[in-house]
């Protein structure tokens, strides 16, 4: 009797164990197969104080996994290059042929993904994909603590044009003063990655009643990145 017991005890226990697939987990909004790319359209605002100035630039980045390797740490890596292409008012994007712009690193496991910018490391994502989930996203750097968090899971968008049916976003920092905004936010599309990505830090010293920090910016940065295509090579 004691022995049928501990066989129905034990079929109990594997038949409710859970399998920890990717599907699961959420790495589908982070795919990590060699050759994949994703194309972006950039449009970037520097201002600045010293010397007063505003610049905009205009361009395309090309983010692609090219291989695998081991990091300085022993773990498993994946080698993202970074290409860009400036707009020509005079040419098409497609007669402009595409630059190398810099190597960053990835890091992906089953319980986040780091990504190494100008070797800075970010966690930008955790698994499993909670929605309000929090993560502090500069653990790994020296930045100082931000709580990054899942915003939403599983929206259907379109950015730039592109339909995509299944979005999140990150919300990475979200703060305004009468003097400062700094809003940071990523967003990230099943099977694609990175579809969206917005920087604004704006900084002024002068307060005025009804005039918002936009409208009065001394100097900071104003961001951001769009899906144009995306694919495999």
């Amino acid at each position: 009797m004691l022995i049928v017991c501990f066989a129905v005890i034990l079929f109990g226990c594997v038949k409710k164990k859970v399998e920890n697939t990717e599907g699961l987990l959420g790495l589908a909004y982070y795919p990590t197969t060699e050759g994949k790319y994703v194309i972006y359209d950039v449009d970037s605002i520097v201002y600045t104080d010293l010397p007063l100035d505003t610049v905009i630039n205009k361009y395309r980045i090309k983010e692609k996994i090219a291989d695998s390797f081991t990091d300085n740490e022993g773990k498993p890596a994946l080698r993202l290059e970074r290409y860009i292409k400036m707009y020509d008012p005079k040419k098409s994007y497609d007669s402009i042929p595409w630059s190398m712009k810099e190597v960053w690193m990835v890091n992906a496991d089953k319980k986040s993904i780091q990504v190494s910018e100008r070797d800075i490391r970010y966690t930008k994502l955790i698994f499993p994909i909670q929605e309000k989930a929090v993560w502090n996203g500069n653990v790994r750097n020296t930045i100082g603590d931000w709580d990054y968090t899942y915003d939403y899971v599983d929206k259907a968008e379109t950015i730039n044009g592109v339909k995509l049916e299944k979005v999140l976003k990150v919300k990475q920092f979200d703060l305004r003063t009468l003097i400062s905004l700094k809003v940071y936010t990523e967003k990230y599309a099943k099977d694609i990655g990175l579809v969206y990505r917005e920087m604004t830090d704006l900084s002024s010293n002068t307060v005025i009643s009804g005039v918002p920090v936009e409208n009065r910016i001394i100097y900071g940065l104003q961001y951001k990145q769009k899906i144009v295509s995306y694919g495999q090579e």
